[in-house]
């Protein structure tokens, strides 16, 4: 990945400036600040392009299975809400983006569950609609255990930093989802893009663009506009689009 040292440099040498070292990158002053600044500028252009880049998404250890999410909880019989992030204290430290369509529910993995396992997508739903439409049916959940239930839908609290489930469980499930990280700004010398390398010179297109108009050459800053723009759809086009329509499935299916 490149280092935040690196980008700052290569941006100061195409405009004939003194590079910084290791050393002097955390006390740069006046051209050398101002191209540290834009090069945080140009990452998060990118970054927050798209909260579904597969580089921001969540990969704990131990808890990610393409097929269900990268992060699960275990919920507990008669509990309806639960945090995404138990340990979080700001929402600088929560996930940036929850993937709400994609919420599975399952007994796999379950300490004392067998096949056959119970296993479902959760409709999302949001709190609104929870009481408009479900609320009066399951007004009994919290006070008599004959009313939980396989969950079916999942809740958005309104903070987003819970999520709530419907009916409320009646014992251990496995709660997966697609969580993406927070981007944080680059700010130590040997700091790291999220994104590989290939697509630094996208970065470095953005950043162009803002030192073409601090120095108010309208010709180079649209120049470096259209590269960025370029390799921004070819990002996408890489990382963000669906398999070609003849990877698609299309064997007949007898039921």
């Amino acid at each position: 990945m490149a280092t935040y040292l690196s980008l700052t440099n290569e941006l100061l040498r195409e405009m004939n400036e003194v590079a910084l070292t290791s050393s002097t990158f955390a006390n740069a002053i006046g051209v050398q600040q101002h191209v540290k600044d834009i090069v945080n500028r140009a990452y998060f252009d990118i970054v927050n392009e798209e909260p579904q880049w597969p580089f921001l998404a969540v990969a704990e250890s131990g808890a990610v299975d393409p097929m269900y999410g990268n992060v699960y909880i275990e919920t507990v019989a008669g509990t309806r809400f639960y945090e995404f992030k138990p340990a979080s204290s700001s929402l600088t430290t929560d996930y940036g983006y929850i993937d709400w369509d994609n919420f599975y529910l399952t007994t796999v993995g379950v300490s004392g569950e067998s096949a056959p396992y119970e296993s479902r997508n959760l409709r999302f739903t949001t709190i609104e609609e929870f009481k408009d439409y479900y609320r009066l049916s399951e007004n009994l959940d919290d006070a008599d255990t004959q009313q939980y239930g396989v969950p079916r839908r999942v809740i958005k609290s309104p903070d987003g930093r819970n999520f709530g489930l419907s009916p409320i469980p009646d014992k251990v499930y496995r709660v997966w989802y697609f969580a993406y990280n927070l981007p944080t700004a680059l700010d130590a010398f040997g700091d790291e893009t999220v994104f590989p390398d290939v697509y630094k010179t996208v970065l470095l297109a953005r950043a162009r663009y803002y030192v073409h108009q601090f120095k108010e050459d309208t010709q180079a800053a649209a120049f470096a506009l259209e590269d960025y723009k370029r390799g921004l759809r070819l990002m996408r086009l890489h990382l963000m689009e669906p398999a070609p329509g003849y990877f698609k499935d299309d064997r007949v299916r007898f039921v």
